[in-house]
Formats: structure tokens, C-alpha cells, sequence
């Protein structure tokens, strides 16, 4: 095979002042001028950098994805040879039906069905795989309305987020010609089934406004119920569990504000309670009285409020379930009799019932040693059941009917694995390591019974640690082609999620961000020192802020790692942040800093970012993944990352890129697409471990 040259993008002058600070930014140019057309038409890039993108796709192609496109579809047969292809979700009842999902088996997307509650045949109500044809298909839900006479459903066609709703008769199974364009993706119906409330992007891409749109109207004439005029909160609507209200929450990471239309009624949105900074909290509602999810008052890990729904400012919030520092109260859910709050405590998962007639309270948790819970309920709020989801990484995915009244626990669903899968066969271990500051940072870890623990095996670490988020202990059909091979599969549950409390949260955003890296770094060190697996061995795994995390270790420390998967990684931070123009940028600033306004917030992002920090070093192996209709993290940043990378680092390592020039944030939209950027991503590590293969230098 012929070897092809890496592409060497230009580099073009583009220099910038900051706090008296002067840089040149010279692949700058990659940044489409027209970015916003381009999320909607790709056709629109800039030739000059489509053509970069394409150089370096063909690159990534002729050195990496032919010559291990067999290993490629290996693994992916493997990992499609676990899923129940003709698969059905969990019927979920409302008034005189049963909604549900199935899955049938070689297609891609789902089929949204009902089935009379008292017994009869299933209608299909919508076809996604031939509403998604063979393009991009990101579905975004459909939404039946109060009579059971429409169905609202929404999809993107470009991975850019702009989402079309259409009405669906489903008496006659026909569309209406009236399509609600261009919307954010979140929409409700009102309650006499006459209108649907629904948000919109600004010219930046941020859902800022609430419309009213009434079927059979156009939508230019839609009013407008809510606009957010700071540009840093994002606007969303939705409705309680009782139907009583619509609500209108406007937020960005540590802030919130809520407003309610009265579900029967309509008018004009009502405050409950105004924003004020770092304060979160959102409701539900029951007989007349809001329950109040909220850090207000010093509740750190978060406590339940009430107040009356006639006076629900904040001096009349009562507290329920009062705040206990170290138990972090995640989610609420309300119905008839009952609040279920999903908690987590030292680390691990639990549910608590409340009766609401009684006040007695009853917990739910498993055993294990890592494990993930999960709790919803369907569309009625007068009902005693809720369903409860458990897995952990040995265990597949099991969900239960729980009736609150009987105490009977219903097993409706066991995660099945065509191709099988004996538990036994894998062990599950929660490990701690110590980071620099002496903080023990929990690292769940699985692998295969009969693996050699004395540094032989290698080693998959994954890593995110921002926005709050954790990582759960759960079940992944993936993991497994990793695992079989002799990998140790590695989640570390680092400072910037949540994992152990809302101080785990402040411990790694803004001034604390660097935790996140020397957390990650010293869970790798751990498993080094404990004989998991040995330095050079480890493939760093990453996406979006967790892409941010692989730019920061590979600067940090380049020589621990076999290899680095960057998928659609946010590593351009300075200049994002330096953007306000951008869809995220101002609502991102209370996580990062805001280098526009601050010198010091500028000088502590300008001195972790990997963009800024790419220097002369050895680095390991990197695979970076992105999209070009990506709102969320632009195409332009890794492809700047890597192209400074080319020009800047030393060794042999093999650096690719690769950009789905007809996708966003999400990768593919089909489930087995998905599952071939997984192969895609798997085979990358084997081969930086030498299990299956080796890199050409380049």
C-alpha cells in the first residue's frame, strides 16, 4: 500500500489581544464565517476547509480505517450479536391506552406503537426508519395529545439540533401540511389538544423563546409566550406530572427561574420564584401545593421545598425533606400519594419513597459494589406503580413494576444478550485513588474473570468530569468486545460530576477545573500501582468535556498513555470562551470563567486549554472524532487541535482525524451506525495496546 503524506493545513496569521495579551491563532481560518448556514446546509462550507476536512478524512481512511476495516466489522458483529434486534420496550399507560416503543430487527430506528388498555390489536402510530429514509434522522420524541386523536412528533435531518414538528391524525395516519419549523426540540400540547407550546433558537443557536402554535394556524402568526434576554439562559418547557401546569424554566449550569401556565386555562406565564445566581430548583405540583427541588439556603447537596402554588415565592418555601450534607437529592417525581426521590449517597445510587399521607419512608438499594438506579413513571399521575431500572457492569439492565400500595415488585424486562452472557464469567471492582489535594476519587473497574492482574493487561480508561454530570456503574454490551480481549475497563469518577455530592461538582469547574485532569491522571496511576495494567498500556477515552479532559492529559502526561480517543472534543476552550457569538458560550461561562470580562478566569483557562498548550512533546496516539453540523462543540475545534498538533509534536505516533461531514454532536443517528463508530474507536485502542495490530508511523 502506497503511504500518503498527513495533510498540513495552512497557517494564516490571525492575531488577537486579550487582557493585554497578544496571540496568534493561525489556524483560526477553519472557523467557517457563514458557521451558522453550515449547521443547517453543509453544502455551504468554505472549499478551503471542506477540502482540509476531506484531506484528513482520506488520511484517517487509507492509513487506519481499510487496513482494520476487517477488525472493524469483527467487533461490530460482536456487539450488534448482543442486542435483541426485535426488541420492545416497556408498554407505559395512559386513559384507554398503552404506549410503547419496538424495535425490529435490521432497522435502524424505532416504530412508536399503542395498544388498546383493556387488550387488542397494536397500532403503529409512527415508522421512524421510513420517516428517516437514508439520511440523518435525529428523532426527538413524539408526543400523543390529551384526546389520543394526534401525535406530535419532531426530527432533525442534519445533526444540527434545528428540529421540524409535525402533526400526525392518527385516526387517518396522515401528516398535516403544517410542519412547526426550525424549533429547539422541546414542545408540550396544551390540554384541550388545540395548540402546542414549543421553543426556538435564537440567530445563535440558543433556545431563548416560548410560541404558542394552535393547529390549523401558521406558524408566522405564532405568539409568543416567553423570551429569556440574557443571552446565558437557555429556555425549556415542559408540564408537571399532574397536567395541572405548564412549565417554562429558563437556565444555564448553576441557575434556574421557573414559570407556569395554568394547563387548563392558558395566559400569561407566572414566576415563582426570580433567579438568583447559583440558586437551582425546579417543582412538581399536588393539590394545590408546589414540591421544590432546590440548593437554596446553603443545601449544598440539595433538599425538597414546598409552597402553595397561589404564593410560591420563595419566602413561603417550607422544607420537607430537609438538606443532609453528603446525600445528594438528584430527582423528584411526584404522583397521587407518593414522592420518590433518587439519591446518592457515599457514592452509590438509592430511591426513597415518601408517603405523602403518612410521611413513612422506605428505601430501595442493591448490594453490589458499583451499580446504577434509575426511576420514572409513564403519563398518569394518579396511580401507586413507578418503575425502577437497575444494571451494574456485570449485570445487564432489569426493570421492575413497583406498586407502592401492594409493595409488589414486577419484573417486566431482563436485558437480553442474543449472543449470551454469563455474569459470573466478569468481576466488578470500586477502587479509589488518591489525587494530589489527598481527595479519594472512585474508580469503577470491569473485567474478566481469569485476567492477569500484574500489569500485563491493558487498559481502557473513560473519563468526562464536568457540568455536574456522573458517570453510572452500568451495563455495556460494548465494553464487552474490550474486556473479552483481556482489557481492564476503567470508568473514573472524577471532580466535575457529582459522584459524591455537589462539592464533587465545585471541586472541578472554574478556579478547581485542573482537579479533572490530575484526578484522571492519578486513577490511571492507581491502576498502575495496583497491577491492573502498566504505563503505555492505557487508552485514555473521552467525549465533548470529556474530549476537553484528553487535550489536557495528553499535554500533562504524554507518556502514560497507549493511546487517546477524543470524540468530538471541546479542546479549543479559550477561544470558545472567547466567543460570545457561539451557541454555548454564554451559558458555559459560569462553568469554565468568562475570559472576556476576567483576566484572571482568561489566564486560568489560556493555561489549561489543549488547544493553547500543544507543545513539542512525544505524544501517544490520538483518534479525534467530530461533526460538522455539531452546534454543541463546532468541527473547527478538533481539526484546529489537530492540525496544531502536526505541526508542533514530536515522534512517530500516529494523529487522526476524522469529521462526519453530514452529522452532529451525536455521531450517526442510526443504532447500528453508532455501533460502527464504536467498532471504529475499539479497534483503534487494540491496535494502540499491539492486541490486534500495530500503527504506521507517521
Amino acid at each position: 500500500m502506497t503511504k500518503i503524506t498527513p495533510p498540513v493545513a495552512a497557517k494564516k496569521p490571525h492575531l488577537v489581544t486579550h487582557h493585554n495579551d497578544r496571540r496568534d491563532d493561525p489556524y483560526h481560518w477553519l472557523r467557517a464565517l457563514n458557521w451558522q448556514e453550515v449547521m443547517q446546509k453543509p453544502e455551504t462550507l468554505d472549499s478551503e476547509i471542506r477540502a482540509y476536512l476531506d484531506a484528513e478524512n482520506s488520511f484517517y481512511e487509507s492509513e487506519f480505517g481499510k487496513p482494520t476495516a476487517a477488525l472493524q466489522e469483527v467487533i461490530y458483529k460482536e456487539i450488534r450479536g448482543r442486542i435483541k434486534e426485535d426488541d420492545s420496550g416497556m408498554a407505559s399507560p395512559d386513559g384507554p391506552f398503552a404506549y410503547n416503543s419496538r424495535m425490529l430487527e435490521g432497522k435502524q430506528y424505532p416504530l412508536i406503537v399503542r395498544t388498546p388498555r383493556d387488550g387488542g390489536e397494536e397500532t403503529i402510530l409512527l415508522d421512524c426508519s421510513v420517516e428517516a429514509g437514508d439520511g440523518y434522522f435525529g428523532f426527538a420524541g413524539a408526543e400523543h395529545d390529551h384526546s389520543h386523536r394526534y401525535l406530535a412528533w419532531a426530527a432533525d435531518r442534519a445533526g444540527s439540533e434545528y428540529y421540524d414538528i409535525v402533526i400526525r391524525d392518527l385516526d387517518t395516519g396522515v401528516d398535516s401540511a403544517e410542519i412547526i419549523k426550525e424549533t429547539a426540540g422541546s414542545y408540550v400540547w396544551t390540554n384541550d389538544s388545540s395548540a402546542l407550546y414549543y421553543t426556538e433558537y435564537d440567530d445563535n443557536h440558543r433556545p431563548y423563546r416560548v410560541r404558542l402554535h394552535t393547529i390549523g394556524t401558521d406558524q408566522a402568526n405564532d405568539p409568543i409566550i416567553f423570551e429569556e434576554k440574557d443571552p446565558g439562559f437557555f429556555v425549556g418547557v415542559g408540564r408537571t406530572q399532574s397536567d395541572k401546569f405548564i412549565v417554562i424554566d429558563a437556565h444555564d449550569h448553576q441557575t434556574s427561574e421557573c414559570w407556569l401556565i395554568d394547563a387548563e386555562l392558558g395566559g400569561e406565564p407566572r414566576l415563582v420564584a426570580p433567579r438568583l445566581t447559583d440558586r437551582e430548583y425546579d417543582l412538581e405540583e399536588r393539590d394545590g401545593l408546589l414540591y421544590i427541588r432546590t440548593n437554596a439556603a446553603g443545601a449544598e447537596d440539595f433538599k425538597v421545598a414546598i409552597a402553595p402554588v397561589d404564593n410560591p415565592g420563595a419566602e413561603n418555601w417550607t422544607d420537607l425533606i430537609p438538606h443532609e450534607q453528603g446525600v445528594l437529592i438528584l430527582d423528584t417525581i411526584v404522583i397521587k400519594n407518593h414522592l420518590l426521590r433518587l439519591e446518592r449517597h457515599e457514592g452509590l445510587p438509592r430511591i426513597v419513597v415518601r408517603d405523602l399521607r403518612s410521611d413513612k419512608e422506605e428505601t430501595v438499594k442493591f448490594d453490589e459494589e458499583a451499580y446504577s438506579l434509575g426511576m420514572s413513571v409513564g403519563y398518569e399521575f394518579d396511580t401507586s406503580v413507578f418503575r425502577l431500572t437497575y444494571a451494574s457492569p456485570t449485570t445487564p439492565s432489569r426493570t421492575f413494576d413497583v406498586d407502592l400500595e401492594t409493595g409488589t415488585r414486577t419484573l417486566l424486562k431482563e436485558q437480553e444478550v442474543p449472543s449470551g452472557h454469563n455474569p459470573d464469567d466478569y468481576e466488578t471492582r470500586r477502587l479509589f485513588a488518591t489525587a494530589p489535594d489527598g481527595e479519594q476519587v472512585p474508580v469503577t473497574v470491569l473485567y474478566r474473570k481469569g485476567t492477569r492482574l500484574d500489569g500485563s493487561a491493558p487498559a481502557l480508561l473513560y473519563g468526562y468530569g464536568a457540568y455536574g454530570m456522573s458517570m453510572p456503574s452500568s451495563f455495556s454490551i460494548s465494553a464487552l468486545s474490550l474486556v473479552d480481549r483481556g482489557f481492564i475497563h476503567a470508568t473514573a469518577h472524577i471532580r466535575g460530576g457529582m459522584e459524591k455530592g455537589y462539592r464533587w461538582y465545585v471541586g472541578g469547574r472554574r478556579e478547581n477545573k485542573t482537579n479533572t485532569f490530575t484526578d484522571f491522571i492519578a486513577s490511571a496511576e492507581m491502576l498502575i500501582e495496583k497491577g491492573y495494567t502498566s504505563k503505555g498500556r492505557i487508552v485514555a477515552q473521552g467525549g465533548s468535556a470529556g474530549g476537553m479532559l484528553m487535550g489536557a492529559i495528553a499535554n500533562l502526561r504524554p507518556d502514560l498513555w497507549g493511546g487517546i480517543l477524543a470524540q468530538v472534543p471541546f479542546v479549543d476552550v479559550l477561544n470558545t470562551m472567547l466567543d460570545e457569538t457561539l451557541p454555548l458560550t454564554p451559558p458555559e461561562w459560569p462553568e469554565w470563567g468568562n475570559p472576556l470580562a476576567s483576566a484572571a478566569d482568561y489566564a486560568r483557562i489560556a493555561a489549561y486549554a489543549p488547544y493553547e498548550q500543544v507543545a513539542a512533546h512525544d505524544y501517544p496516539p490520538i483518534f479525534a472524532l467530530a461533526g460538522l453540523t455539531d452546534p454543541r462543540v463546532t468541527y473547527w475545534e478538533p481539526a484546529k487541535w489537530v492540525a496544531k498538533l502536526r505541526a508542533t509534536k514530536t515522534g512517530n505516533a500516529p494523529l487522526y482525524l476524522k469529521t462526519n461531514m453530514g452529522a452532529g454532536h451525536g455521531g450517526a443517528s442510526g443504532r447500528f451506525d453508532r455501533l460502527k463508530e464504536t467498532a471504529e474507536c475499539y479497534a483503534f485502542a487494540l491496535n494502540a495496546v499491539g492486541l490486534e495490530g500495530s500503527f504506521p508511523a507517521n
